[in-house]
């Protein structure tokens, strides 16, 4: 029977979503591709522990998690009902709908009838009775912003969800739903958005001081852009490196200028007694707006490692301007 290590809140910090009740560890895991079916059961379970026994309380899913949509959730689930149910009580739980899930024009986007019943069938796949945080997973280009909205407000009356986040809205976007939530007094907490070294779109487009201006704080995902950040790809990227949509844009003028500035961040990393990865992880958390990164480790190993990154979180003025000429240039 699984036992949580009892000193598992000593090392990981915790942060807060503006002066909300709403607090995470600055690590969260990511249960997006590493997780579901096709992957080893006991690995993931693994790997889950070790994350909670290490302060990581914030376990991060979405209706399409997986490498068959859901999978990821059921994973979830069993792990949850065999391990996790006397913790459930510490744990931040959460999932989102609004990418393709199911046939039929209700099975993306955010209408009201999409996003309750993705989170019904959500909840009945974690096993659990209410989620945490509740996402809509990005913006829809056709639905009302007052339907979404009210959508969100009546799931969070219910008490299938405790708190409201939305992921993937961009700064004008993340302005016009927080102010339809707080018309409605739902606690709107935090937009889960691509951030990482290589791409400040959420600094560059305004998106961190609308969401401190709100009271809210961004989930970053990505952090590692698709594993560039890990030190894999300093000699050279691959013509079929899975990047992700949002940082597609890095790769504009070829990818010989991104192994240059891979290999200048390294160096600087290295100065800090620091791997790229675990610099890239700690830099993310260098303005407080960032409530938490997650983490999209596949195995312990990883885990560990990218903990580490906790033991030197300061920066210099010198050092962030270094990666700011870098990254810039």
């Amino acid at each position: 029977m699984y036992i949580a290590n009892d000193n598992r809140y000593d090392q990981m910090p915790i942060r807060r979503a503006g002066n909300s009740g709403f607090q995470l560890p600055a690590l969260s895991l990511g249960l997006w591709r590493n997780y579901g079916n096709h992957a080893d059961i006991a690995n993931s379970e693994a790997t889950m522990l070790t994350a909670f026994d290490n302060g990581i309380f914030h376990f991060d899913l979405a209706n399409n998690y997986g490498p068959d949509a859901g999978t990821a959730e059921e994973t979830f689930g069993q792990i949850m009902t065999k391990d996790l149910r006397p913790y459930r009580h510490e744990l931040v739980l959460s999932t989102k709908a609004g990418f393709s899930m199911w046939p039929g024009p209700y099975g993306e986007m955010s209408s009201r009838k999409t996003l309750i019943t993705s989170l019904d069938e959500s909840l009945k796949r974690m096993q659990v009775d209410y989620v945490d945080i509740f996402y809509s997973h990005r913006p829809d280009p056709v639905t009302s912003f007052e339907e979404t909205a009210e959508a969100l407000a009546d799931i969070v009356r219910s008490g299938k969800a405790l708190y409201i986040g939305i992921s993937n809205y961009n700064t004008e976007q993340t302005k016009q739903m927080a102010t339809l939530l707080r018309e409605r007094n739902v606690p709107f907490v935090v937009n889960q958005y691509s951030y990482n070294l290589l791409n400040q779109e959420a600094v560059t487009t305004g998106l961190l001081d609308e969401l401190k201006q709100d009271n809210a704080g961004m989930v970053a995902y990505g952090p590692l852009a698709e594993g560039l950040l890990s030190g894999k790809y300093n000699t050279g990227i691959p013509s079929d490196f899975p990047i992700h949509r949002t940082n597609k844009f890095l790769f504009a003028n070829g990818t010989d200028q991104v192994v240059t500035k891979l290999n200048q961040l390294t160096e600087l990393a290295n100065n800090r007694g620091q791997t790229l990865a675990q610099m890239a992880i700690a830099w993310l958390l260098h303005d407080p707006v960032v409530t938490s990164i997650i983490l999209g480790v596949s195995n312990q190993d990883h885990l560990i490692s990218n903990l580490e990154a906790l033991n030197h979180l300061e920066f210099t003025t010198d050092e962030l301007a270094k990666i700011n000429e870098i990254v810039n240039q």
